[in-house]
């Protein structure tokens, strides 16, 4: 355990996760979602007792979330599936060619699903941002990518943000939530040096970014214009994503990755575990579910 003044970090969930990523509160069942993307496991975390139930499905997953009709909405390898709450899963779209996958992805609060795809090198360029309707068609809003993970959107859904973490920036851009469009191109943060490269995020009630920066063992908060207003270390070597959970949404949960840090296999580390974080003063906002 650590403190820091009134903030608490622990280990929520015990795990050896290769690459634990995509954290979503489920409010219904008080339940955190996340995966290990390589493993193909869907996780199902109960944060107070820290008994996780797993789902394994064929494919990598990037991320998952919740659909209004039950169950899960799979980011994968060849594109989407639905994954049942029993494990059944059922490919909707391939849409991928050999050596592109599906990394992050994150529900809005309008039922769709927006995911990046991205080069297994993580070759320039190769990237994408696509959008997957509630009939399951899907559309690319962007491309030219490298490596897109961590997505939010400011509490009044006007502006879309997404790392390029192979590029090592925090992009912003006004969204139009008719039609999906992406306008106003701008670099809201990048990072540099030894401290880390930016990963997953999440976007708390003020309008602000919560970052966690892979490699640097911490959490940075950024303003809507990009200034870094804190910094919280934490006790994993590859913070991977963050989530607000709670009944208030005022803890910060984060997953972490084990993989090529070259642990010995009885290191009883934290480093693929779920951390969470309670006293950081601010709360969240809610993430959507899949309406397809």
């Amino acid at each position: 355990m650590r403190r820091n003044g009134d903030i608490d970090v622990h280990v929520a969930v015990r795990a050896r996760a290769d690459v634990g990523e995509g954290p979503v509160w489920n409010p219904e069942t008080a339940g955190l979602h996340w995966v290990d993307i390589l493993a193909g496991h869907i996780h199902t975390s109960d944060l107070e007792t820290g008994v996780t139930t797993t789902l394994t499905v064929p494919t990598s997953v990037g991320a998952a979330g919740r659909r209004v009709a039950g169950g899960f909405v799979a980011a994968t390898a060849a594109g989407f599936a639905e994954v049942g709450d029993d494990g059944t899963f059922r490919p909707r779209v391939d849409l991928l060619p050999d050596g592109i996958r599906m990394n992050d992805a994150k529900c809005d609060r309008f039922g769709r699903l927006w995911a990046g795809s991205t080069a297994l090198d993580f070759a320039t360029g190769q990237g994408a941002l696509h959008v997957l309707d509630l009939d399951w068609t899907t559309r690319v809003v962007l491309d030219g990518l490298s490596l897109p993970n961590g997505i939010g959107w400011s509490p009044e859904d006007s502006v879309l943000y997404l790392v390029d973490t192979a590029e090592r920036v925090v992009l912003a851009f006004d969204v139009d939530q008719a039609t999906c469009a992406l306008t106003h191109r701008r670099v809201l943060r990048e990072f540099s040096g030894s401290t880390g490269i930016p990963d997953g995020l999440s976007v708390d009630a003020a309008g602000c970014l919560w970052v966690a920066m892979w490699g640097g063992g911490r959490l940075v908060r950024l303003a809507p214009d990009g200034e870094v207003l804190a910094e919280l270390p934490v006790p994993v070597a590859q913070p991977s994503s963050c989530a607000f959970v709670g009944q208030r949404l005022d803890t910060l949960c984060v997953t972490s990755a084990r993989g090529g840090l070259g642990l010995a296999p009885d290191d009883d580390s934290p480093d693929g575990s779920v951390l969470a974080i309670s006293g950081v003063g601010v709360t969240g906002t809610p993430v959507g579910w899949f309406g397809g």
